[in-house]
C-alpha cells in the first residue's frame, strides 16, 4: 500500500467513528443536560443556541485515537515496518498524549461550566498553569527521547535556540492552543479550519516519509469531518473546550513533530487573526477608555455583526486556510525538504 492509501484508511475510520458516536452522544448529553451556556456579551441571536449539547470534542478525539491505533497496527503488519525509530514514535505518542492533556483540561473547564450553569469554568490563571504544565511535559519527554533544541526555518535551515528553546516553545504551544480555542465561536468554524490544517500537515508528513504522523494527521482531519456532520450550521452539538483545546494540542504536535512550528504561522493564519483581534480590541479599549476597533471579537463575531451569515464566514475562513495551506506546503517542499 502507498502512503496515500494508509492516510485514506485512517481518515475514513476516524470519520466513521466520529460521526457514529455523534448519533449516540447527542441524545445522551441532552438527557444529562450537558448544554452550552451562551455568553451574555455575545451576539444576541446566539441565544437560540442556549443549551445545545457541548463536549462534542469527545467524538473526534475518539475517532482520531481509534483510527491512529488501527491504521498504525495494520501498517506495521502489512509492511513489517514496526516504526522502531524511538524519536519518531515518541513524537506521535507524545504528541497525542499532549493533545489529550489539553483535551482533559478543556473537559474539566466544560464540566465546571455545566455544573455552575454559566460560561465560566476554570479561571484564566488555572488554565494557563495547567496548559504550560502540559506543554513543558511534552517538551521534556521529547528531550528524553533525543529531540534537540533546533527548529527549522524555511530557506534558512535548522536554528539552534539553545536553552531558550523550551520557554519559546512552551509559550508558542500555549498561544496556539488558545488561538484555536478562540476560533471555536460559530457553527462549523473550528472543525473546518482545523480539518484543512491537519490535511496539509498530513501531506508534509507524507513527503518526509513520517508515516506515523501522516496517519495521525489524516485521522485528525477525518475526525473533524465526521464531527462537522453534527456541528455544521445549525449545530446539533458543540465541541466545547474539550474539543478545541485538543485540536490546538494536536496541530502543535504535528508542527513540532515535523520540526516546523514556524509553519503554523502561515498555515494557522485564521487562528492567529482570531487571537490578535482579541488582543488588539482589549488593548485599544483600555488605551482609549472604551473605544473599539472591531464591532466584536474574536473577529468572526465582527463579520457576524456586519451581516455575514455563519456559513459564509466558515466558507471564507476555510478558503483562506486552504490558500495558506498551499503556501505553507510550498514553503515546506522548497524551503525545508530541499535544504
Amino acid at each position: 500500500m502507498t502512503t496515500g492509501i494508509w492516510s485514506f484508511e485512517a481518515a475514513l475510520i476516524s470519520f466513521v467513528v466520529s460521526s457514529l458516536i455523534g448519533s449516540k452522544l447527542i441524545p445522551f448529553l441532552v438527557k444529562v443536560k450537558c448544554g452550552q451556556t451562551i455568553k451574555e456579551i455575545g451576539p444576541s441571536w446566539h441565544k437560540s443556541k442556549q443549551n445545545t449539547p457541548t463536549m462534542g470534542g469527545v467524538m473526534f478525539i475518539a475517532g482520531t485515537l481509534a483510527a491512529t491505533l488501527v491504521t498504525c497496527v495494520c501498517y506495521m503488519m502489512a509492511t513489517k515496518d514496526f516504526m522502531l525509530n524511538n524519536l519518531r514514535a515518541a513524537k506521535v505518542i507524545g504528541g497525542f498524549a499532549m493533545a489529550l492533556l489539553f483535551g482533559a483540561i478543556g473537559f474539566v473547564d466544560d464540566y465546571i461550566s455545566i455544573k455552575k450553569k454559566r460560561n465560566l469554568g476554570l479561571t484564566a490563571v488555572q488554565k494557563l498553569v495547567l496548559q504550560f504544565t502540559a506543554a513543558f511535559l511534552y517538551l521534556i519527554v521529547m528531550r528524553i527521547f533525543g529531540e534537540d533544541t533546533k527548529t527549522i526555518i524555511p530557506f534558512v535551515g535548522p536554528v539552534d535556540l539553545g536553552i531558550f528553546y523550551y520557554l519559546i516553545s512552551a509559550v508558542f504551544i500555549v498561544g496556539i492552543v488558545n488561538a484555536v480555542n478562540l476560533t471555536d465561536g460559530i457553527d462549523g468554524l473550528n472543525g473546518s479550519v482545523t480539518m484543512f490544517v491537519a490535511a496539509f500537515f498530513m501531506v508534509m508528513a507524507g513527503v518526509s516519509s513520517f508515516q506515523g504522523m501522516n496517519i495521525f494527521c489524516a485521522a485528525l482531519a477525518g475526525g473533524c469531518l465526521g464531527f462537522l456532520i453534527w456541528n455544521f450550521n445549525p449545530a446539533k452539538i458543540f465541541m466545547g473546550d474539550t474539543g478545541s483545546l485538543f485540536l490546538g494540542g494536536a496541530v502543535c504536535a504535528a508542527a513540532f513533530a515535523l520540526d516546523v512550528p514556524v509553519l503554523l504561522i502561515p498555515l494557522g493564519i485564521v487562528y492567529l487573526v482570531e487571537m490578535f483581534s482579541v488582543i488588539m480590541q482589549v488593548s485599544y479599549f483600555k488605551l482609549t477608555h472604551g473605544k473599539r476597533i472591531f464591532k466584536m471579537t474574536p473577529i468572526h463575531h465582527h463579520f457576524e455583526m456586519c451581516g455575514w451569515k455563519e456559513v459564509k464566514i466558515v466558507l471564507v475562513f476555510s478558503a483562506v486556510t486552504f490558500l495558506a495551506g498551499i503556501g505553507s506546503l510550498l514553503l515546506y517542499l522548497f524551503g525545508v525538504i530541499e535544504l
